[in-house]
């Protein structure tokens, strides 16, 4: 079953509050990961872990640094889930 975009924020918001302790009230789809979230290369391992038993998808290692933004992983997590 395909994952709704919002169903997908919702869910990455709880998972980076989690391991990177970011409020999930400022986590967006326009944040950068990294530039706007402080989210390291180790903490982004763990979200994209996470994000991948939380939905059912395999995010390939090679595509990780695509994910610039939560905008960039909501598209590739509903995209693999459809």
């Amino acid at each position: 079953m395909a994952l709704s975009p919002a169903d997908v924020l919702a869910g990455l918001k709880e998972i980076v509050e989690e391991v990177a302790g970011i409020p999930a009230a400022s986590i967006e789809l326009d944040k950068s990961f990294t530039d706007d979230l402080d989210v390291d290369s180790l903490s982004m391992v763990e979200v994209v872990v996470a994000a991948e038993e939380r939905f059912g998808v395999k995010i390939p290692d090679d595509q990780v640094s695509e994910l610039a933004t939560v905008g960039d992983a909501v598209n590739f997590i509903v995209k693999a889930s459809a």
